[in-house]
């Protein structure tokens, strides 16, 4: 391993110019979300080269879930995007209930998918305080998080935690909601519509802020089909790639809500598609909670489950993109081979092309709109 003066050294030219100089950000550096190590190849401040380091937390998820039940393998997935764990959890059931052949009671699926957005919405307030942090600006860190609060509260109601919720099963959801549920979520959509200009002020309108985002970390289109990336990074190049539109699942069917495309391409567009994706999950939820279905809130299921030999794949929108869950059955209680397909490796891929060119600087604002959930990647 080499120091930086050895790096220097070495690859210093002889006649006296600038050379280049390698640096380690991470494996443990505040300005990342998880423990990511990049190498960064300078010269000056100009980024030559980003080679991500990953593995550091893998643990061998998908290898795990060939020894669990198909009750057991779907909570796996709330230690890999933590912050989309609802969601993953309910691709995984998903999947289950195709091979199957399972029917969801309607109750289920708006239950579902009312916390699927609650879901995207807090996912998506972490990110806008953590990036504005990122930048420099730690005030609106807490704003974000006072609406955040309010969601976690109405998670802690129903599935009795805060991040790794457990709720979703094959056949619907373990419990029924709590009967403050539908009081909580209009009170946190009243006060959401009222503080949201609050963040314009502090973040989306600050001259600072944009000149800091606007043309950095510039993703074509093309280049963001190249790299297979999804989700507000992909919508960011104004590519429609948004499965709860394009392949609708459970009541997306059934809902008014606008895909979010914005043509800017560069770091600054990326945020604003999660901005206005909070309005248009707030448009969902309003759209629901009055009308939650009466019945059952599970369909009646086998105390162990067998899915018939063959192949399943079903995939659903995170709050970063596009994850996709493939199962390989034998015909036993456990499967043979499961394969997730988790947004963020896909759009991490981008990142070296995204900053090759640009200022040390700039690294930060360009990744931070990536929003990297680590072990989302690492797996």
């Amino acid at each position: 391993m080499y120091s930086a003066t050895e790096v220097i050294r070495e690859t210093a030219p002889a006649d006296g110019s600038m050379g280049e100089l390698v640096i380690n950000v991470g494996p443990q550096h505040p300005a990342t979300h998880g423990v990511l190590h990049l190498v960064i190849t300078l010269n000056g401040e100009t980024i030559r080269k980003v080679e991500p380091h990953l593995g550091y937390i893998h643990r061998s998820i998908e290898k795990m879930c060939e020894s669990l039940s198909y009750r057991q393998f779907i909570y796996v997935t709330s230690r890999m995007d933590y912050l989309s764990s609802h969601i993953n959890n309910l691709g995984c059931a998903l999947t289950v209930e195709k091979g199957m052949q399972i029917e969801v009671p309607s109750r289920a699926k708006v239950i579902r998918v009312l916390m699927a957005e609650l879901t995207r919405i807090a996912s998506h307030e972490l990110w806008l305080g953590a990036m504005a942090m990122d930048l420099g600006a730690f005030t609106p860190f807490f704003y974000a998080f006072r609406e955040r609060e309010m969601i976690n509260e109405v998670m802690e109601d129903t599935c009795g935690a805060r991040l790794t919720m457990n709720y979703i099963v094959p056949g619907g959801v373990m419990y029924d909601l709590h009967p403050e549920f539908q009081q909580k979520v209009k009170a946190f959509v009243r006060q959401f519509k009222e503080k949201v200009v609050e963040y314009d002020d502090l973040v989306t309108n600050n001259v600072i802020f944009r000149n800091r985002m606007e043309g950095v970390g510039v993703l074509s289109k093309e280049d963001a089909v190249s790299y297979g990336c999804t989700g507000p990074v992909a919508r960011g190049s104004g590519l429609s790639c948004d499965i709860r539109k394009l392949f609708p699942y459970e009541v997306y069917d059934q809902v008014e809500f606008d895909e979010v495309l914005e043509t800017g391409c560069d770091s600054f567009a990326r945020y604003m598609v999660r901005v206005r994706e909070m309005n248009q999950s707030i448009r969902i939820i309003e759209q629901l909670i009055d009308n939650i279905p009466e019945g059952d809130f599970q369909a009646k299921t086998k105390a162990v489950l067998k899915l018939p030999k063959g192949e399943f794949y079903s995939r659903v929108e995170t709050a970063r993109g596009e994850f996709g869950v493939y199962i390989v059955s034998e015909g036993g209680t456990t499967p043979y081979r499961i394969k997730f397909r988790s947004p963020g490796f896909s759009n991490l891929s981008a990142l070296e092309h995204m900053v090759k060119g640009s200022k040390i600087g700039d690294l930060m604002a360009t990744m931070g709109t990536l929003d990297l959930v680590i072990p989302d990647i690492d797996r």
